[in-house]
């Protein structure tokens, strides 16, 4: 046991992404298997399967003697000031109004009288915090992100995340009865831009409230919950069920392009070595003991 720790600890990446994988692979890769039709109990276990960056970074912190309060504890930060948290919430409002304006812009039909009430809203804001997307950003964000800004820059840690993060998903894009896979081939490629400039969106909310990653998920199901109050009139997208692949491509790209050009002008205000107007969160400050002199790179 004390050789599996330390090489563990000696490869904290490798074994961090090996664990995440293999957990959400295992579950995602067992409901593809049994055919399991979507429903809600086929949506929690989905979503209990996104526990695989969590669960590999405790892995990790445990074996290399890190403190796994310290970690945790960084989904409890909610001490960050109200402009963050007007940020956190009110930015995701913002994109999606600027999404439907270009949607409607280009000539893109809506409706506004079967929007969803607030109701709707709190409920996929506390779902997607917890267990529809949020619970990752434990991994990705709380754990992945401050190593790999030891060594690169913001922007880059957070291409090379986007990377990690993007791939992991592919058991999803593999099953015909989750949402990914039941996208077209635009649409998958849209996601994928979508995923990096989102990743860039998550670096500056986490590094700029001093590593919350309780206001990096509470942001991440905010923009993941955009989808339910776009007014796009879904008669017009899936005309007598079948869906019009020019009006649905309209909508994915009109909401992709707000996300990008805000992860652009981040950069730009912040400038991509820190993304920040602070210095990022450490390893350290993410529960990890200093690392071994066996780990030379991240």
């Amino acid at each position: 046991m004390s050789s599996i720790r330390t090489w563990i600890d000696r490869h904290r990446l490798l074994s961090f992404v090996a664990i995440a994988y293999a957990f959400t692979w295992t579950v995602q890769g067992a409901l593809a298997y049994s055919g399991m039709e979507a429903s809600w109990t086929h949506s929690i276990l989905i979503g209990f399967g996104g526990f695989g960056p969590p669960i590999g970074a405790a892995v990790v912190i445990w074996a290399s003697g890190g403190s796994l309060r310290r970690w945790v504890g960084q989904m409890f930060k909610w001490r960050i000031g109200a402009k963050w948290w007007l940020l956190a919430l009110g930015l995701p409002l913002f994109i999606l109004s600027l999404g439907v304006l270009l949607f409607v812009l280009a000539g893109g039909p809506v409706d506004f009288t079967e929007l969803e009430t607030p109701l709707v809203y709190l409920f996929a804001m506390a779902w997607g915090t917890v267990w529809g997307g949020g619970q990752e950003d434990l991994g990705w964000r709380g754990f992945m992100l401050p190593i790999l800004q030891d060594s690169y820059s913001a922007l880059t840690s957070s291409g090379i995340v986007g990377v990690a993060w993007a791939t992991w998903h592919l058991p999803l894009f593999l099953n015909a009865t989750t949402t990914h896979g039941g996208w077209p081939r635009s649409q998958q490629l849209l996601w994928l831009v979508s995923i990096f400039a989102g990743s860039v969106l998550w670096t500056w909310m986490y590094n700029s409230t001093g590593g919350s990653v309780l206001a990096v998920a509470v942001f991440h199901a905010g923009i993941n919950a955009m989808g339910i109050f776009h007014p796009a009139d879904p008669e017009a997208l899936i005309p007598n069920g079948v869906p019009d692949p020019w009006l649905n491509l309209l909508a994915e790209v009109t909401g992709a392009v707000p996300l990008v050009l805000t992860a652009v002008l981040l950069v730009v205000l912040y400038g991509g070595r820190r993304l920040a107007n602070r210095d990022p969160p450490t390893p350290q400050d993410a529960g990890l003991p200093p690392a071994t002199d066996a780990e030379s790179a991240p």
